[in-house]
């Protein structure tokens, strides 16, 4: 598997200034909060990658079951002898297999490229994909808009953007739009996204799937601390702080927080500052914002897309939008 590292030195630099200056404005702040996409490092993505595979997180699960259903459907819509089928976020490789091996099958050649700052996810990503002579692997380590970037002056072939598991629910309805906006103006008219979608359900099955029997939720959720302990020279004790996770049905999101155990002063070189916890006080991590079909059209019909196939599974959990990117031409 290829690898191309478009993360320059310099830019890590400036990733980092950007997420000490979030972790000193977020600690400031009242609440406290920290944002969820620091969860990410290599720990993190191990750690999240666990979480996906576990019983009592359904999105994995019903996701690969609308992917084993309609695998075959989807390159007949699309209808290319050649195509780009790329991910944004290098996961573990069992869902977009599926996709890949549709377009496969039909004799399609596929080149796929997962979009991911994390080199190591990469290369987990690229142990789990079967070798194939239709096949070309090709990760890019970026974010995601510099990767598209990359990959539209590179290759001229219609393209599949995957956006899979319930990564779109990190954003509120405004960010959602603005993501999908930045996403359209990415790509070339005719070309596709395929973006899963969490959809509103009973509170118990939400709460229960953030909220794993087995606390690797709550690791993941503490790992942010280690993180900024041994980027940052902090001193956070996880033992000291508890996993929080409800859904909260005014916002229409999971929230996450972490809840400090005790009255505490946490010390973060880096930032030459001292920070102080109350007892109990709450420190907001992430919403996962949830969907209703009717919120998912709404968004496609306001961001440039057509919607060639909404996929569902049998207790409408999760809905897979296949959207074609549409522009004017003069």
């Amino acid at each position: 598997m290829k690898i191309t590292n478009l993360i320059e030195k310099n830019q890590f630099s400036l990733h980092q200034e950007e997420f000490a200056l979030d972790v000193l404005t977020g600690l400031s702040s009242h609440p406290k909060s920290i944002s969820a996409k620091y969860f990410y490092d290599d720990i993190g993505s191990e750690l999240f990658q666990k979480i996906s595979q576990h019983q009592d997180y359904y999105p994995t699960q019903t996701e690969f079951a609308i992917f084993q259903k309609n695998c075959a459907i989807i390159p007949d819509i699309i209808n290319e002898s050649e195509i780009d089928i790329i991910e944004l976020g290098a996961g573990d490789g069992h869902k977009s297999k599926l996709i890949i091996d549709g377009f496969l099958d039909k004799g399609c050649k596929v080149n796929f490229y997962p979009i991911d700052i994390s080199e190591k996810a990469m290369q987990l990503l690229g142990e789990n994909l079967t070798v194939n002579e239709n096949l070309n692997i090709h990760g890019v380590v970026a974010d995601y808009f510099t990767g598209l970037a990359h990959l539209k002056k590179i290759s001229n072939n219609k393209k599949l953007v995957l956006f899979l598991g319930s990564n779109i629910g990190n954003f509120n309805k405004a960010q959602s739009r603005d993501f999908l906006k930045k996403l359209w103006f990415s790509l070339n008219t005719s070309d596709h996204v395929l973006i899963g979608y969490d959809l509103k359900k009973d509170t118990h099955v939400l709460n229960k799937a953030y909220n794993d029997t087995d606390g690797l939720t709550e690791a993941f959720n503490l790992n942010l601390l280690n993180r900024i302990n041994k980027e940052f020279g902090g001193n956070f004790d996880t033992s000291k702080f508890q996993h929080y996770g409800f859904y909260n049905p005014t916002l229409e999101a999971m929230e996450s927080y972490l809840i400090s155990l005790e009255d505490q002063h946490i010390y973060i070189s880096a930032l030459e500052k001292n920070f102080h916890f109350e007892k109990f006080e709450p420190m907001h991590l992430e919403c996962s914002h949830k969907f209703s079909p009717s919120d998912i059209a709404y968004l496609a019909s306001h961001t440039g897309f057509f919607v060639e196939q909404h996929f569902s599974d049998d207790k409408n959990y999760f809905i897979d939008a296949l959207w074609q990117v549409q522009k004017e031409s003069p």
